[in-house]
């Protein structure tokens, strides 16, 4: 099962850019409706994709400087890594199927 992980800007680079596998990083706060809209549909993906890839969640309340890098100005944004770079944006929340068409390619 691919369980959601927490990274920070400190455990960015080692969780994320440097990871084997592509890996969408959710860009969320804690006051954001649509944020933990989309929070149990990331749970799925994780654990459906979990041999493909690896999802976590990124505060942005709490670690400004990665969504600052990255030009996040609004939540919830999904960015794909694929080899340490971004290879696809997603922003705001989507159904479920939506993702899944996003990630073709990808995964």
């Amino acid at each position: 099962m691919g369980a959601i992980k927490n990274v920070t800007d400190a455990s960015f680079d080692a969780d994320v850019l440097k990871s084997d596998k592509p890996v969408i990083v959710d860009f969320w706060a804690e006051w954001c409706g649509p944020c933990r809209q989309v929070a149990p549909i990331l749970e799925e993906i994780a654990n459906e994709q979990a041999e493909k890839l690896t999802v976590v969640k990124l505060n942005v309340d709490e670690n400004p400087a990665t969504a600052g890098n990255y030009g996040v100005l609004q939540i919830p944004t999904l960015n794909v890594y694929k080899n340490g770079e971004v290879v696809k944006q997603i922003i705001g929340a989507k159904p479920k199927a939506m993702l899944l068409r996003e990630l073709e390619g990808i995964i």
